[in-house]
Formats: C-alpha cells, sequence, structure tokens
C-alpha cells in the first residue's frame, strides 16, 4: 500500500451545486482522510491523504463532480503524506 497525499484546485462552477458534501461522501467511501472547502474566487480547495490508487480514483471523480457541477478545470498537487488526518472534513 503507497500512501500519499494530494491538494486539488477545482474551477469552474462547483460552489453552490454540493461539490463539497458529495466530495466528502466520495473520498470517505474511498477510505480518504483530509479536508474540501470553497475559496473565495469560486474555486474549490481539496486536500486529501490515503492509497495512491484511491486517490486517483478521487481526482477522475472531481474532473466530474456532482451532477449540477460543471467542472472547467482540475490541478493537482502531489505531496508527501503527513498522517495529521483522521477523517475527511469540510472546511469553512
Amino acid at each position: 500500500m503507497t500512501l500519499a497525499r494530494v491538494h486539488i484546485y477545482v474551477s469552474g462552477r462547483v460552489q453552490g451545486v454540493f461539490y463539497r458534501s458529495n466530495t466528502r461522501r466520495k473520498a470517505l467511501e474511498l477510505g480518504l482522510t483530509g479536508w474540501v472547502r470553497n475559496l473565495p474566487d469560486g474555486r474549490v480547495e481539496i486536500v486529501a491523504e490515503g492509497e495512491r490508487e484511491k486517490l486517483l480514483s478521487l481526482i477522475e471523480w472531481c474532473r466530474r463532480g456532482p451532477p449540477l457541477a460543471r467542472v472547467e478545470g482540475v490541478e493537482v498537487e502531489w505531496e508527501k503524506p503527513r498522517g495529521e488526518f483522521e477523517s475527511f472534513t469540510i472546511r469553512w
């Protein structure tokens, strides 16, 4: 099992369409930890840790998002895992 950490920025129509709650649901389904939040510039920011293959699944999900979202861009930065999270939360 290869653990990793990913920092994701999602742009497009991703606020006000339940993107955060659906991201949390998908991350928990995949067994990932971390958080998701809206940014003032209209993007959604995600930090997630877990098995690399499951993080890749989350990234693919982010490219589509929930049904009402219109994703225009996904930026991904891979980082070393820190093991600082116990669950996956929505930050405000």
